[in-house]
């Protein structure tokens, strides 16, 4: 058996597998019980100071 052929049964196989689990796996942690908040604060950030930047006191928060 060629390297090529070895290595395109893998890649065919087992490599999708491997990269569909890894994206459910993205997915349930995106959408995890608890992480709404985080997402929601981070989703506001271009909505905050719309008229001036923001200090170094506001950017803490």
């Amino acid at each position: 058996m060629e390297i090529y052929t070895l290595l395109r049964q893998i890649a065919d196989s087992w490599m999708l597998l491997f990269l569909f689990v890894f994206f459910v796996g993205i997915v349930l942690w995106v959408f995890r019980p608890g992480s709404t908040k985080t997402y929601e604060d981070t989703s506001n950030i271009p909505f905050r100071n719309e008229d001036k930047p923001a200090t170094s006191e506001e950017a803490r928060k």
